[in-house]
């Protein structure tokens, strides 16, 4: 059996395409996009033309966009160069229990600054409430930050009904939406979001490189300090072989997104049901409803998911056990705990997200797998057997 790989949260392999484009940029283009010689012109251009396939995808204006190393940078850039700028309006800022550690930690740590943050809770789904989130609005709020799609469940959060209630309070809104760029359509302008994270990683494209969409208007502050580039926004010398790479995997989405997220959605919803159908005390976390294609997050009784993970690893199938940048911790997933699961459900959990390279067959062959294992490991722990 060829290696399954449906971990597509955590990365992604780079497409044929997206390398091909990048490749001379290595080599015989690899000048300086801010020397004025040609060398430099050369460069220049890949990345001006480069920060319009970004800008399309997200129907946004080129000048809006400003490339950085990725989701993390720019998250970091959003949070702390609203709340620097605009510290003179508030000190206020609310987010969900459930972003990324790229926004909790940021958010801790501008805590520490002196700032204040709420965690608004989640539903069972993983859902923001709305009327939650307008309890929470304060005279002194002056960012509202808010992920597009989780990470680990792929619950996709109402962002018009939130950029409603920010505008009418003329609060900034930001979405980490790295999950859903390229797998669902995002369009800045329906969005209503003033800043925007995204990952080339994500998308099919390099690690190392990403953008951050800022709106028109929006009054923000630099935190990297240099030579001035992206508009003085981001100073250091460009990562144009990334950014021809990000650029090129946005045109590809875009072409793809109408059939392959259909696709996506037909494959998570069949193994969903195989696995089900089979296992006893088996449930998925999140929303059935409002969530990412190809992504699936499913919770075992009388388990653990990092049991199961190695297991399915000894048969050729990657899966994890919750976000990449947390797979090495013991604790419980700070995710599945906002959602009301105990301590010992968030461990007997399985995320699985499916990509361009998943079948069927590949399914059918996980759904197996899983049953397998879950029978295996139950088979020898004492509450599995009561």
């Amino acid at each position: 059996m060829k290696p399954i790989y449906m971990d597509h949260s955590a990365t992604t392999p780079v497409a044929a395409e997206v390398l091909e484009a990048m490749l001379p940029f290595f080599s015989q283009k690899f000048g300086n996009a801010s020397s004025l010689h040609a060398f430099g012109r050369e460069a220049r251009e890949a990345l001006e033309e480069s920060r319009q396939k970004v800008a399309r995808l997200l129907n946004a204006d080129p000048g809006e966009i400003v490339f950085t190393s990725g989701g993390t940078e720019s998250d970091n850039l959003a949070l702390r160069g609203i709340a620097y700028k605009n510290r003179n309006s508030g000190r206020h800022i609310i987010t969900s229990q459930i972003e990324h550690p790229a926004i909790l930690e940021t958010c801790r740590s501008l805590e520490r600054e002196g700032f204040s943050v709420t965690y608004l809770p989640v539903n069972h789904e993983g859902m923001v409430e709305l009327s939650e989130l307008e309890r929470a609005i304060r005279p002194d709020t002056i960012l509202i930050s808010i992920m597009h799609a989780n990470n680990e469940i792929g619950t996709i959060q109402p962002l018009k009904e939130i950029r409603h209630l920010a505008a009418e309070k003329d609060i900034y809104l930001h979405t980490d939406a790295v999950q859903t760029v390229g797998k669902i359509p995002v369009d800045v302008e329906a969005m209503g979001a003033d800043l925007l994270s995204l990952s080339a990683h994500k998308l099919y494209g390099p690690k190392g490189v990403g953008a951050l969409y800022i709106r028109r208007g929006t009054k923000i502050q630099s935190l990297a300090t240099g030579g001035g580039h992206e508009r003085g926004l981001r100073s250091g010398t460009e990562n144009v072989p990334g950014i021809v790479g990000l650029a090129r995997a946005a045109d590809l989405v875009r072409e793809e997104m109408a059939e392959e997220g259909p696709r996506l959605s037909q494959l998570r919803d069949r193994l969903a049901y195989l696995v089900l159908e089979r296992i006893k005390d088996a449930w998925v976390n999140g929303s059935r409803e409002k969530r990412l294609p190809g992504s699936l997050n499913l919770g075992f009784s009388f388990v653990e998911g990092e049991s199961l993970l190695l297991y399915l690893d000894s048969k050729g199938v990657a899966v994890s056990t919750g976000s990449a940048c947390s797979s090495h911790k013991l604790e419980p997933s700070h995710v599945l705990l906002a959602l009301g699961l105990k301590p010992e459900e968030c461990h007997g959990s399985l995320r699985i997200t499916m990509g361009r390279s998943n079948s069927r067959e590949d399914v059918d062959y996980v759904a197996d797998c899983i049953v397998e294992a879950v029978e295996r490991f139950r088979g020898i722990s004492p509450l599995g057997r009561s």
